[in-house]
Parts: structure tokens; sequence; C-alpha cells
């Protein structure tokens, strides 16, 4: 793989699911690394174990698909990548290489603090949601992005004594930023509708998701009032800003089921349920179905996927 790994650890929500760390085999500019898709897959087949097929990314990792087909697994979306899908996991996102297939491209992986300070693209990458895929086609776009990441390539490229880690920095914001100007895919909201104050809401929401579910309690430590956030996310996602919390815990509540053991009453506690029955009704109005009819679906199709990915026979 391209990084080191380690768990979560039972003290945060996340815990159980191996985390990948920033870690590439020859890091000659820290905190970013562009590659082919495929080296990647090598990497990953050179020490296979079959965990490493689910995970989370402490860094962003943004794919240009130019040859080739697969799937990508981020968050229970499973997207198909062909010549002109574009792939953006963000820390903290769960992905899983559904099926790799023959789908070639560019790879960037870089962390948060990579881009320079001074660029508005540096203040995005902090932001841990927004679209995770685009299907450019043959659009303009694509060419321009493919042109921008073949300069990136490039430069990287050049003898370690010779890159420039400012010019790499300064390509990867107009990338950052070119990817802003893309159409929001269809149902994916705008989080730039919001303005500040749903910047700031998703930032809180991120920490205490596991803490509080009352809008009230957000609306307090912002300094807003309900409305206001009820405005900002309404603009941002269509939704009032208690569907965006209750959204935002039962992803994590689907995180846990399918890719930790955990028992559902630990995942109740670490998502804030003093009971677990009432967990379970939380979980089923917003799934439509229960916790452990989730993980029995989930868990199954996954061990199915892994052992089709390494080419062990699957027996239904």
């Amino acid at each position: 793989m391209q990084s080191a790994e380690h768990d979560g650890g039972d003290a945060s929500p996340g815990g159980g699911i191996l985390r990948l760390d920033f870690n590439p085999p020859a890091e000659h500019v820290p905190g970013f690394e562009i590659i082919d898709l495929a080296t990647l897959h090598e990497r990953r087949r050179r020490v296979q174990r079959r965990s490493d097929l689910v995970h989370r990314v402490d860094f962003h990792t943004l794919t240009l698909i130019t040859e080739g087909s697969g799937e990508h697994a981020v968050d229970f979306v499973t997207h198909p990548c062909r010549p002109g899908t574009l792939l953006w996991v963000r820390p903290g996102q769960v992905q899983s290489f559904v099926r790799p297939g023959t789908a070639n491209g560019t790879h960037l992986l870089f962390t948060s603090g990579f881009p320079p300070h001074t660029s508005s693209a540096d203040r995005w990458v902090r932001e841990w949601y927004g679209p995770a895929c685009w299907q450019l086609g043959a659009r303009p776009e694509y060419a321009v992005l493919s042109t921008l990441l073949g300069q990136l390539r490039a430069e990287y490229d050049r003898p370690e004594r010779a890159v420039s880690v400012e010019i790499l920095q300064l390509l990867l914001a107009t990338v950052l930023l070119q990817v802003r100007r893309l159409p929001h895919p269809e149902g994916g909201g705008d989080p730039q509708a919001g303005g500040e104050v749903y910047a700031r809401f998703r930032t809180e929401l991120e920490l205490s998701y596991a803490t509080t579910r009352r809008a009230a309690d957000y609306a307090q430590r912002l300094g807003y009032t309900v409305k206001t956030l009820t405005r900002a996310c309404t603009a941002a996602t269509g939704q009032p800003v208690k569907h965006v919390i209750d959204t935002r815990v039962a992803l994590e509540a689907q995180r846990l089921l399918a890719h930790t053991d955990a028992p559902v009453a630990t995942v109740a506690r670490r998502l804030g349920f003093v009971e677990p029955t009432n967990f379970g009704k939380f979980f089923t109005r917003h799934t439509g179905v229960t916790p452990g009819a989730f993980r029995r679906t989930h868990q199954g199709g996954q061990r199915r996927d892994v052992l089709s990915d390494l080419g062990e026979p699957v027996h239904q």
C-alpha cells in the first residue's frame, strides 16, 4: 500500500475501521505524491490483506481516470470508473476497491496542509464534505484537468534536487480551484450556497456528531439561531439542520456496522445513544432497515467482493 496502517481504536467514533496514514514508499516531496492508478493497485497486490480493501484515509486522494473501466465505492456509493471519471476521497471517508478492473489514470495523494496557505484551496481541502465523483466524459473540463495533472506529474518526476515544492503547491491549488468550478453532481447539493454559516456548522458537526444531535446545541456553540442554521443547511443541501445532523450520525453508524465487528450496543454508545433500542429506532427510521439487517447485507457483500478481488472462489 501507499501508506502505513493503524486501527482507529475504540476511543473514537470511527474505531475499528482501518486507517491509512500518508506514508508513500518514496516521499521526496513531503505531503504529496502523484502516481498512476495502476501503480497503486500493484502496491496493493504486493502486500494484499483482505482488510486493506476497506479503509479510511487520513489524507486526500484525487483520481482522474483516463482509460479502462472499473468500480470504486466511497461511503456506500459505488461509482463506475471510465475515461473522464474524477474521484475525490477526503480524510475520514471510507472507501473500498470494489472492482478495480482495467481502470487507470492519474492518482494524487496529498495532505490537507500541502496546498499553499495563501490560496482559497487551502481552506477548501480542510472541509471534510463535498462530492466524491464527477463524470466529465469528453467535456472541456476533462482536458483542462488532464493538462494540469500532466504538468504536476512532469514537475514531480524531475530529479529530486530539481523539484520545486512551490510549483507543485501552486499547480495543485490550480487543480483544486478548477475542480471547485465543476457543476455539482445531480442531487449532491452545493455546500458553497450555505456560505460561512454552513461551513462553520459542518466543522462543528464533524467534531460533535457523536455527542449531540440537538440543533439547539450547535446553534448555541456557533452563536447562531436554529433558524439561521436551517436556512444555511437548506441552501446547501435542500434539507433542514436536524436532517443534516441525523444524516451524519447515520452515515457513521453505517460505516461502523458494515466495516467493524463492534456489537450494535457498542456502536450505539460510540454515537451517543444511551439505550441501544433508541439507536435501533433511529437507524431504522433513517435507513429503512434495522442495524442487524444492514450489517448482514453489507458484510456479506463485502466478503464476496474481497474474495473476488483476490481471485478466490466465492461460495454462495
